[in-house]
């Protein structure tokens, strides 16, 4: 591939060309079985600003124009990314390495050096938590209103912190001590897998601190400056327009709402964690104003989304 990803690249040669980027199409929501169509194609057919997209993949891949380049971000679908990757995170790969950590120390000899290195991993997600809820809590509503074109309080961007902090080096030293001194000489493929899947966490949290720091807060800044000078912001319209037209995603989920799913069996069918499911039900209320299941199925058989016959009445 070139120095920078274009809107014309298809999709699949860029995930053959680096598989680092199947995090992001995830985190962007968009499913596989996009065949050959192009970024832009497979963007536009499932309600993803592509500009933000390309920003992005291309951050991701370290291009050295990225952040000289004259994309247009929109912050709410990177906005959205960034809630996507902490839940991921969260709820999926922080819980999936301590199962597979839990599995390799049980091999060990040394029970009690086994429960400290539990001990310590756990006591790191749980900061890890902290600082991802802080911003969830805070930070991604306080730009909800900024989109809005209401300047709520100010809010601490302290979404960069994690690199370089002590959190960081808390990993760091998880691995030096896993790698000195677990005794897993039984379980020696595991260990070494589980090693493996913490160091790429390590690149991964990193890149994302990264764009946290360096795409998302200018953006932030750039919108509470326009309304600071009491300028609507182009973003704020755009998006509002923008949402109104569901993704195939969307689409999928409220399929399975209507057939009477939970949140939890949804997740299961689409392989995405429940946090997500929560996220795109709201995106749907939102966009549709329809809260309820009831209302959603009427949605649906209208729009021939559903067969009223595979409804149970």
């Amino acid at each position: 591939m070139k120095d920078r990803y274009i809107k014309e690249n298809k999709l699949y040669d860029i995930i053959c060309s680096d598989y680092k980027l199947l995090q992001v199409i995830s985190r962007f929501s968009l499913p596989l079985g996009f065949g050959d169509k192009t970024i832009e194609e497979v963007c536009n057919e499932n309600g993803v600003d592509c500009e933000t997209f390309l920003a992005v993949i291309n951050f991701e891949k370290g291009s050295p124009y990225i952040l000289s380049s004259p994309y247009h971000i929109s912050v709410k679908s990177l906005s959205n990314y960034l809630r996507n990757a902490h839940s991921y995170y969260i709820d999926f790969l922080l819980p999936f390495i301590r199962r597979k950590l839990i599995e390799a120390l049980g091999f060990s000899a040394n029970n009690d050096i086994s429960f400290l290195i539990i001990k310590f991993y756990d006591e790191y997600c749980l900061e890890l938590r902290r600082h991802m809820e802080r911003e969830n809590e805070d930070v991604f509503p306080y730009v909800d209103n900024l989109l809005l074109g209401k300047k709520t309080k100010n809010v601490l961007l302290e979404m960069s912190v994690l690199h370089h902090s002590p959190l960081e080096l808390k990993l760091a030293e998880l691995k030096n001590i896993i790698i000195k001194y677990s005794d897993s000489a039984n379980a020696n493929n595991m260990m070494n897998s589980v090693l493996y899947d913490i160091f790429l966490f390590e690149e991964d949290l990193s890149t994302h601190c990264e764009l946290e720091r360096n795409l998302f807060v200018p953006e932030i800044k750039k919108l509470e400056e326009k309304i600071s000078n009491n300028l609507v912001t182009a973003e704020a319209n755009d998006d509002d327009e923008f949402s109104q037209s569901l993704t195939e995603r969307e689409k999928e989920i409220i399929i399975y709402v209507v057939k009477g799913l939970t949140n939890k069996e949804i997740a299961d069918k689409l392989f995405i964690s429940v946090n997500t499911v929560t996220t795109h039900r709201r995106n749907i209320a939102k966009k549709l104003d329809i809260h309820s299941p009831s209302g959603l199925t009427i949605y649906a058989i209208v729009n021939k989304l559903v067969d009223i016959k595979d409804i149970k009445l």
